[in-house]
């Protein structure tokens, strides 16, 4: 995942976004502060949300398990 800095996000906000979206690929924006915050695609977020939920989920884990072995 690439790093840029907040001010650099902000003076070239339309490319980087575009980027981000293009490529699929997380982008990490720190701060002065030292925190931080990540912009990434919402088609990947939304999927990302979905495997997580599904991980966490011991019935859903249990079948995919049993599915595989048949």
């Amino acid at each position: 995942m690439d790093t840029v800095s907040e001010d650099q996000f902000r003076d070239n906000l339309n490319a980087f976004v575009e980027r981000v979206i293009d490529s699929h690929t997380p982008l990490k924006v720190t701060r002065s502060s030292g925190e931080a915050f990540v912009i990434m695609n919402a088609k990947d977020w939304e999927r990302e949300q979905e495997t997580l939920y599904v991980l966490q989920n011991n019935s859903l884990m249990r079948q995919l398990e049993e599915s595989a072995v048949r």
